[in-house]
């Protein structure tokens, strides 16, 4: 009768740590816990994350107007002279390179009268949570020179013509 009580004794034990096993798991506070960490953590994050839109919109921007730019240097090399909008010609169209006005920017082309020759290229913004863009080629007799200048501040004002190759207009800084 003892070894029969003993086994009973230990399987009584073995049958309550079983159960003390299976039921084990994460109490309401320590839920509540992480879902708060997780709620802060993803406070912290999102701003950055919604950031991240306006900053591939304006690279477009970016990216089109050195286009423009590279394109106008080449052009000058081939025919001694800047393309620029006119009433009967867009002068993206003539220079071949394939942008389009987008949802986000219009672009153009002006001719720039200072002490250098030269032509801008400008992309203005059509959203007021976008800056605009402006890039410049001038010359002054076989070498050109580029520059690119960013809008101070967002909005769909039409950003200044750079006075020269190396001063962006009024409202605008030098971004490369």
């Amino acid at each position: 009768m003892k070894v029969k009580f003993k086994c009973h004794y230990l399987e009584y034990f073995r049958v309550i740590n079983r159960k003390n096993e299976i039921n084990t798991g994460f109490t309401l506070i320590e839920l509540l816990v992480v879902i708060i960490i997780i709620g802060i953590l993803s406070a912290i994050a999102m701003p950055s994350f919604l950031g991240q839109t306006t900053k591939a919109r304006q690279s477009e921007a970016k990216t089109n107007v050195g286009a423009m730019n590279r394109a106008q240097q080449t052009y000058y090399f081939e025919n001694q002279t800047f393309v620029e909008d006119a009433e009967s010609t867009n002068a993206i169209e003539k220079l071949g390179i394939g942008i389009e006005n987008s949802v986000n920017y219009l672009y153009s082309a002006t001719a720039v009268t200072n002490i250098q020759r030269g032509v801008a290229n400008k992309a203005q913004a059509n959203n007021a949570e976008l800056k605009g863009y402006a890039g410049g080629v001038f010359t002054d007799s076989e070498l050109t020179q580029a520059i690119l200048c960013e809008a101070n501040e967002k909005g769909i004002d039409l950003v200044a013509s750079p006075d020269n190759a190396n001063d962006c207009g009024t409202g605008s800084s030098k971004i490369r």
